[in-house]
């Protein structure tokens, strides 16, 4: 009732730059809704309208910064918008996000960049980067410090300042993030925009050098495998035991093992596709894996309790590689999951098993230039399969002797 009485008050009596100087506290009307707000001393213009029957306050600016001269005529602006149906605060916020989208056409924040960036690299990630979680460094240690900058406005030391907490303590990961800043810089330079890769260089140069030494996974002794082995035989056919047998036995990555499928099985030979191969997207191909007597053996156990996973969890899902470890743990024995493929190479090492190219091809991994494979493109599928024979028969307890294999030797 006061607010309305002092509009029609106001209708009457305009206020006066006096006036304005000299109003204490309360609320002083000029009419057609501009009001000028006073508490504890300060001051603000406000804009007071309806609109399809609802009333809105609208705050235009402060005292100290608006005489009231140009308190009217932002009010009589903000009036004719009014006048043409529309809600002045809608159409106000609708202007501010124009303005801001224009600004980040011509200067976009790191966060928006990085996601620019990852969006045109995502198709050369496995899995279009959710396997590697590309985007992660940046989301936990980056864009939640300087994501909302400006490109043109980072400087070294905003980047040194977010990196700094971890440069030391989580080196590796501290270095994936800069790795990706850096991309993010040369691909805005790349689209045009004012930013210098540069800056990444002098913010890692500023973080400084940090010798770290990198931490071996752990793996079993080759020697403790026979014993490992029969641990997990005598503990029953449970999924996390098989998938551990299995691992021993094929030689393959966490992934690989902990997905196979029956389907992929033909014979003797598994093949695992390229989703769960470890490598850049358009760079890998399916793997053949020759399956040892005992390898089979273990399959057909796993037929018994699923006709799709080898090792399915407790959901249907591929089983974990917590749940597969902690068995491993259980054991007593020394080692991980993924340590069980240097168990192997150092078996091969140590006695001399076979050549450098078998052992390497045994272990998926890549030999020689590109030129060098364009010419040698078997797979060694027979030479691996002599090896992976003699190694499930050491494993297996069949073979205490390791006896060199003549398949696969240089010379």
């Amino acid at each position: 009732m006061g607010d309305q009485m002092g509009d029609r008050a106001s209708m009457r009596n305009k206020l006066t730059a006096v006036q304005v100087k000299k109003a204490g506290d309360g609320k002083h009307y000029d009419g057609g809704g501009l009001v000028l707000v006073r508490k504890g001393g300060v001051g603000k213009w406000v804009f007071r309208y309806s609109h399809l029957g609802r009333r809105r306050e609208m705050g235009i600016g402060s005292q100290a910064e608006l005489t009231l001269a140009d308190a009217r005529r932002i009010r009589d602006q903000w009036a004719s918008e009014l006048a043409k149906g529309h809600d002045p605060i809608d159409s106000r916020n609708a202007q501010r996000a124009a303005e801001r989208d224009a600004v980040s056409r011509e200067d976009p924040t790191l966060e928006d960049m990085a996601i620019e960036a990852f969006e045109a690299r995502k198709a050369s990630l496995r899995g279009e980067g959710t396997r590697g979680r590309w985007m992660s460094p940046l989301d936990l240690h980056v864009i939640p410090k300087i994501g909302r900058k400006r490109m043109s406005k980072i400087h070294q030391k905003d980047i040194k300042d977010a990196l700094s907490p971890i440069w030391r303590k989580k080196h590796p990961t501290a270095q994936k993030a800069i790795n990706r800043i850096r991309i993010v810089f040369t691909h805005a330079r790349l689209a045009g925009f004012d930013c210098d890769p540069f800056t990444v260089h002098a913010a890692e140069h500023m973080l400084g050098v940090v010798k770290h030494e990198p931490r071996h996974v752990p793996a079993t002794r080759w020697q403790d495998i026979p014993d490992l082995y029969q641990a997990l035989t005598q503990r029953g056919n449970h999924a996390s035991c098989l998938a551990l047998r299995w691992a021993i036995l094929t030689v393959v990555r966490s992934m690989a093992v902990r997905g196979a499928r029956f389907d992929e099985i033909e014979g003797d030979v598994w093949t695992v596709p390229v989703d769960r191969i470890k490598g850049h997207e358009g760079r890998v191909r399916e793997f053949r894996v020759p399956l040892s007597a005992e390898a089979q053996a273990v399959a057909k156990l796993c037929s018994e309790f699923s006709d799709n996973l080898l090792f399915p969890g407790l959901r249907g899902t591929p089983i974990s590689d917590v749940a597969v470890n902690k068995m491993l743990r259980s054991t007593g024995i020394e080692g991980t999951l993924h340590g069980l493929r240097t168990s192997f190479r150092t078996w091969v090492q140590d006695n001399q098993v076979c050549t450098y190219e078998v052992a390497e091809t045994v272990l998926g991994h890549t030999i020689g230039n590109k030129v060098e494979r364009s010419y040698a493109r078997s797979d060694l599928l027979e030479p691996r399969r002599v090896v992976l024979d003699a190694w499930a028969r050491f494993a297996t307890g069949q073979d205490a002797k390791v006896v060199p294999i003549s398949a696969g030797k240089s010379g």
